[in-house]
């Protein structure tokens, strides 16, 4: 899962907000008018000379860059959970479908938890938490077409568990409930579906490697070259320089990994999905940016020490998932 940290708001001008408190409390530190004198200390005699000017108060450093998280943590715990899923995907397919089932639940149980909290909805947690797992499921076993009769039926699951409390917001509840069973698994069942090919976990692994590079140009080149703003109302910290950068790895990515990694794969099939990678996975970055917006949060949990919540490293990925098990069926078939 992506490690790299979200871009930082850094405030234009180089932080003049800062400065100008720095020197306020400078001019407060010192004589309240210009023609008064600080009183000498009892040890100095007073003196007849003319009173000194009050040195000028040093200028405030430059504020600089920071990540504005945590990097240490945050990439001892992404190395942790890359650790995690690498094992699991190269040893027993099936408990890699496990770790998708689990992350599934815990982003539901993230994402119903701000609902409630910041905008009193109460979208149903226990058919989305069943319903997403058995999703991923149906569609590592089933495939799409069990996917699709999973995501009805966990639709419908969440019409009927609402009907047991009063009436009042069940549109809003039930609405927020099955776009959560569509956002969440349904969108990382394209990942369980990926893994049932014969070279089912390259396919994941080059998902996965595409995604980060992708998230990582965007916050190289952004942090060091960025200048234009690419969403200030919804992402102040994206730059249109970053999307130039996340494409340039993530099709540079997209090269090696359908040369080397992917049977029949060519390198101009990888420039493609690099392009689109980068695409989706910035487009789902700010479709989540827009979500904690409308909820006025910054991460959607703390469960990932440096990283927020589960869901803030899933944000790039569930969109990304169907648009490279779509291009990869395209190019070498299922």
């Amino acid at each position: 899962m992506p490690i790299v940290p979200d871009m930082p708001d850094v405030p234009a001008g180089g932080g003049d907000g800062d400065q100008d408190v720095d020197r306020g409390a400078a001019r407060l530190s010192g004589p309240l008018f210009r023609d008064e004198t600080t009183p000498p200390t009892p040890q100095e005699p007073m003196s007849s000379a003319a009173p000194q000017p009050a040195p000028a108060p040093p200028s405030a450093p430059q504020q600089k860059k920071s990540a504005g998280r945590d990097l240490g943590a945050a990439i001892g715990v992404g190395v942790g959970l890359g650790a995690v899923i690498i094992a699991s995907l190269f040893i027993v397919k099936a408990v890699f479908v496990g770790v998708i089932a689990v992350a599934v639940v815990v982003g539901l149980w993230e994402l119903t938890s701000r609902l409630e909290e910041r905008k009193g909805i109460k979208a149903p947690l226990v058919p989305l938490a069943v319903g997403g797992a058995a999703m991923v499921v149906a569609g590592y076993v089933r495939g799409a077409e069990g996917a699709w009769v999973a995501m009805a039926l966990t639709a419908l699951a969440v019409l009927v568990w609402r009907m047991t409390e009063p009436p009042e917001g069940y549109l809003k509840d039930v609405t927020a409930g099955v776009f959560a069973a569509f956002y969440v698994p349904f969108l990382a069942t394209f990942v369980a579906m990926m893994l049932t090919a014969d070279d089912g976990a390259w396919r994941v692994l080059t998902f996965l490697i595409l995604t980060v590079v992708s998230d990582t140009g965007a916050y190289a080149i952004g942090w060091r070259f960025g200048k234009h703003k690419l969403a200030p109302r919804i992402s102040p910290g994206k730059t249109r320089e970053g999307l130039v950068g996340a494409v340039t790895f993530a099709m540079a990515a997209g090269v090696l990994c359908m040369q080397f990694l992917i049977d029949d794969g060519t390198w101009w099939q990888g420039l493609v999905m690099g392009a689109c990678v980068a695409a989706s996975a910035t487009l789902g970055d700010l479709g989540e940016s827009m979500i904690k917006r409308d909820l006025g949060i910054k991460d959607m949990g703390t469960l990932l020490p440096g990283h927020g919540g589960i869901m803030d490293r899933l944000d790039s990925l569930l969109p990304t998932a169907p648009v490279v098990w779509l291009l990869l069926v395209l190019f070498v078939g299922s």
